[in-house]
């Protein structure tokens, strides 16, 4: 073999061996890039030998006499990234995480554990694909900007303005990565989440189950980092949390995320509060966020007045929230997709006009949670031919509306005003309403 791979962490090597040794991978079903590659042409080769086989004898001399490869070496790592995000501006981006693995794998390598480091981070790349699964980031990417979170908080800064991923840990040449602690600590951060989006009951009590369900219905994703800096404070030496202690962190975090949303709806107002709490959180201090409690008038005032519109993030988070205030709701899939129905239909209303004021028709005490398929089902029935769909959900309160002759205006209002009221007292409840006295 004249060719090797020397890329650190190449997972996937013993493929490109196999096929460079017997023109197959042994591993038939491997979706490794270099067996998608290989048979990828080896098809294409097959489709123009059918056509003219003749065509296929000049294949190897075209790729010999027109593709060159060029060595570029560089004295620096900064240079490298350099040349090649010059080199590679069409294809795709380093991600972060590959910068950290190749700074990681130097240690490791140093002290001739590079096997182990990079077993270990495979498997590690492995949980953060199935946890943390979008379209928009990269997953290992999202792992360690969970784990910069907790290492900031550790050096005690509140700076609401936060730089990039990258140049958080190339701060200090990228030392905060060059000890045997940071990769154990991704690990177990890792496995805190994967277990979170499992819903593992044998980790977790229901009640905790249930709150972190409605946090996943966050209207931001600030909720992420914040858990994660509790659990790296204050997790055993087993990697377990304090349930008790745990569940009233959950409160709240949503008590104070859901009120601040409404207050001051985006994620840059919420910094300021939540980098403060953060510090407190890994010098092992409860959080209190005393100097963002809310007046009861005041939020009574923006609640009743909020227009809770189902494209605003708030709305759904309500609407969880409410649904989970049941004490009777199982819990549902993390997975399953929710839709927001209204009760009284948007189309009843269009067709009928019953409403005094229009308005009731966004309110909250109109709106509830519900799969998306009964959703679309259900959408533009008069209430004695939704609810028949009701049965079938498993959202407790909406199951026993179904007991229900009629869902009127009043129903509506009557709702709404359940809802602001059990919300504030949620709020009471995690002392996050200012006294009287102050």
């Amino acid at each position: 073999i004249k060719i090797n791979s020397d890329v650190a962490t190449d997972a996937d090597r013993l493929d490109f061996i196999d096929i460079l040794k017997n023109g197959e991978c042994d591993n038939v079903d491997s979706k490794s890039n270099y067996n998608e590659n290989f048979k990828f042409f080896k098809e294409k080769i097959a489709k123009l030998s059918v056509r003219s086989l003749e065509a296929t004898k000049f294949i190897t001399p075209r790729i010999l006499n027109n593709c060159v490869v060029i060595s570029i070496e560089s004295d620096t790592q900064d240079n490298a990234l350099r040349i090649f995000s010059t080199l590679n501006n069409r294809g795709l981006p380093l991600a972060d995480a590959d910068i950290f693995k190749s700074q990681m794998y130097d240690f490791y390598k140093s002290k001739k554990e590079e096997k182990d480091f990079i077993e270990r981070w495979k498997n590690l790349e492995d949980i953060c694909r199935d946890t943390f699964k979008s379209k928009t980031f990269n997953p290992m990417d999202e792992l360690f900007t969970r784990y910069m979170y907790y290492r900031r908080a550790k050096k005690g800064n509140t700076d609401s303005t936060t730089i990039s991923l990258r140049k958080f840990y190339e701060e200090d040449k990228y030392c905060i990565l060059k000890n045997d602690i940071i990769l154990s600590e991704l690990e177990c951060l890792a496995e805190f989440w994967r277990d979170i989006f499992c819903q593992n009951e044998e980790r977790f009590s229901t009640e905790i189950l249930r709150k972190l369900f409605v946090l996943n219905y966050a209207p931001n994703g600030m909720w992420t980092y914040f858990v994660s800096v509790y659990f790296m404070s204050w997790k055993d030496e087993n990697n377990k949390l304090y349930s008790e202690k745990f569940e009233k962190f959950l409160d709240k975090t949503i008590a104070f995320v859901w009120a601040y949303g409404i207050e001051s709806p985006g994620v840059s107002s919420l910094r300021t509060p939540i980098y403060n709490e953060m510090v407190n959180i890994v010098k092992k201090k409860n959080i209190t966020f005393e100097k963002y409690k809310f007046t009861r008038n005041v939020i009574e005032t923006n609640l009743r007045n909020y227009r809770f519109l189902n494209s605003r993030n708030i709305t759904k988070s309500m609407l969880v929230w409410w649904a989970f205030s049941n004490e009777k709701q199982e819990i549902l899939d993390i997975n399953a997709k929710y839709d927001i129905e209204h009760i009284y239909a948007k189309k009843r209303y269009e067709l009928h006009g019953k409403l005094d004021d229009g308005n009731n028709l966004e309110a909250l005490g109109n709106k509830s949670l519900l799969e998306k398929k009964i959703n679309i089902r259900a959408a533009d029935y008069n209430f004695i031919d939704k609810k028949k769909y009701y049965f079938n959900t498993k959202i407790q309160e909406l199951s026993e509306l179904s007991c229900k002759d009629d869902f009127e205006e009043k129903d509506i209002i009557e709702r709404n005003n359940l809802i602001i009221e059990r919300f504030i007292n949620y709020l009471d409840e995690n002392d996050l309403i200012l006294s009287e006295k102050n």
